[in-house]
């Protein structure tokens, strides 16, 4: 089980930037991916998961509104979308994968996820 992150890069306040997350050695059907990132000097948070069952999403409130978490199972990828972005969403983002099967919902939080990705910076300037 491998994930791939990348998209990071250095924007302005208000832009928008696309992390994509790139699973290999496994097929995301059957596992939740998460979108998890750290700021320098803070613990690593949960921004927003994509369940396998039932379509579900769940969004930090930081991220509601502004983010959007997507599959792409053609490319066994999953995406974050960020928009109107701002200082404090400056951090390095992680994806990170959970198996919990078609039926199954997992909390969307860093000790439940299994497999992780290296992360990606992303960094908003003012």
């Amino acid at each position: 089980v491998q994930l791939q992150a990348s998209g990071g890069g250095l924007v302005q306040a208000g832009d928008s930037r696309r992390l994509s997350c790139a699973a290999s050695g496994f097929t995301l059907d059957d596992y939740a991916i998460g979108w998890f990132r750290q700021a320098p000097g803070k613990e690593r948070e949960a921004v927003s998961c994509a369940q396998s069952a039932y379509g579900v999403k769940d969004y930090a409130d930081s991220a509601k509104g502004r983010f959007t978490i997507s599959r792409d199972k053609a490319k066994n990828t999953v995406y974050l979308q960020m928009n109107s972005l701002n200082p404090a969403d400056t951090a390095v983002y992680f994806c990170a994968a959970s198996r919990t099967g078609p039926d199954t919902l997992v909390a969307c939080k860093v000790d439940e996820f299994t497999y992780w990705g290296q992360g990606t910076l992303v960094t908003v300037s003012s």
